[in-house]
C-alpha cells in the first residue's frame, strides 16, 4: 500500500510540473517588415509575460530591429526570418526602430 502511495505522490508532482511548464509558453507575436516599415508597428503584450516576436523581413534588403529600451538588437536577413526573445516587460512603452531606416521603420512595444 505505501508503495502505491508513493507511486500516486510522484505521478502527481510529476503531472503538476508539466502542466506547470505549460502555463509558462511564451506568447509568440508575428511581425513583418515590408518596403522598410514594421507591421504592426503598434505591438501589445501581457506585462509579466514572456514574448517571442517572430520577425519576417519581406524586403531584400537586411534590417536590424534595434532598441535600447528592449536591450536589444537583431539583424533580419533580407527575405528572411528571425526571433527576438523580449524579457518579461513591466508595464509601460518600449519603443522600436529598423536601425538601417530608422526615418521609416519605427514602431513600438505596448506591455500592460
Amino acid at each position: 500500500m505505501k508503495n502505491i502511495t508513493l507511486i500516486a505522490s510522484i505521478l502527481a508532482l510529476t503531472l503538476g510540473a508539466t502542466s506547470g511548464a505549460c502555463a509558462a509558453e511564451p506568447t509568440i507575436v508575428k511581425v513583418a517588415i515590408k518596403d522598410h516599415q514594421f507591421a504592426p508597428s503598434e505591438i501589445h503584450v501581457h506585462a509579466g509575460q514572456d514574448v517571442i516576436l517572430s520577425v519576417t523581413n519581406m524586403d531584400a534588403t537586411p534590417e536590424e530591429f534595434d532598441s535600447s529600451a528592449l536591450k536589444v538588437e537583431k539583424v533580419i536577413a533580407g527575405n528572411g526570418t528571425g526571433s527576438i526573445r523580449l524579457r518579461r516587460l513591466a508595464p509601460g512603452r518600449f519603443p522600436f526602430m529598423g536601425e538601417y531606416h530608422e526615418d521609416t521603420a519605427k514602431g513600438v512595444v505596448i506591455a500592460e
